[in-house]
């Protein structure tokens, strides 16, 4: 005898599948758009999204949209969980909080984009506001950039191999031009965002290696650009790559609990 549940069990596996097939490619989406895209009623969105938070395969924003949470972040990028890199990175951005006196922020990769998973906010009365659990492309953030440079050209192609993810103020719109600025970065060790982000946000990143060399996370600065000035980026620079290494050598003493 067939159990009259199974269809209805095996449609919200499907549903929830659904939702984290499109989550891992790095698309946002409210309770209402889940709903219309799956076919469902807005209450059942909601459970499912529910569910998917509860279990880490989602996140929601400062605009309640979600977005793809830590389980999603590939495990081929990095051996240490997101709550290990926090844990590890923390004193680090602590110090750099300290140097800089102004927002800095924790990101990791996650495929072609990067997600931010910790930050300090500014208390300046004009700041940049740290973003939590937001999800940008990676070729527009300075930390992305940072990290992207420790790729090689064919692992680059990989990552972008379904181009460039459209973003409102990128100023880089095609991978060959995205590849000469990462030599850049390279020779010069550290990336820069001037308002490839948001408009009016400026900011210097680092990348974070493990012990094999591989990017897992990044630091950066976001400055207000009406407050940024070329006369900071000796000692920002220099404050973003001591933070950097001081949280590579707690990764490499085991710093960070591994799983």
């Amino acid at each position: 005898m067939r159990n009259s549940e199974s269809p209805s069990k095996l449609e919200s596996v499907d549903r929830a599948l659904q939702l984290v097939t499109w989550l891992r490619t790095g698309e946002v989406m409210s309770v209402k758009s889940a709903g219309e895209r799956l076919g469902v009623a807005p209450s059942t969105a909601h459970r499912l999204l529910g569910a998917l938070v509860d279990r880490d395969f989602a996140v929601q924003d400062r605009e309640r949209r979600y977005r793809a949470g830590p389980q999603l972040v590939s495990r081929g990028e990095s051996h240490f969980s997101v709550n290990q890199l926090r844990q590890a990175a923390r004193p680090a951005l602590q110090q750099l909080y300290g140097d800089v006196n102004d927002t800095v922020q924790l990101m990791v990769p996650a495929g072609p984009h990067v997600r931010f998973i910790d930050g300090i906010e500014s208390e300046a009365a004009l700041h940049v506001k740290a973003r939590m659990g937001d999800l940008m492309p990676a070729y527009c953030s300075a930390g992305g950039k940072a990290m992207l440079a420790e790729l090689g050209n064919v692992e680059l192609e990989q990552v972008y191999r379904g181009g460039l993810p459209p973003w409102p103020t990128a100023r880089i719109h095609a991978l060959p031009v995205l590849k000469r600025q990462l030599a850049a970065v390279r020779k010069a060790g550290y990336a820069a965002n001037l308002e490839e982000t948001e408009q009016g946000v400026s900011g210097l990143g680092v990348c974070i290696r493990d012990a094999t060399g591989k990017p897992v996370a990044a630091f950066t600065t976001a400055i207000p650009t009406a407050r940024y000035k070329k006369a900071m980026l000796p000692d920002h620079v220099k404050a973003l790559r001591e933070a950097a290494s001081m949280t590579e050598s707690g990764l490499l003493s085991g710093g960070a609990d591994r799983p």
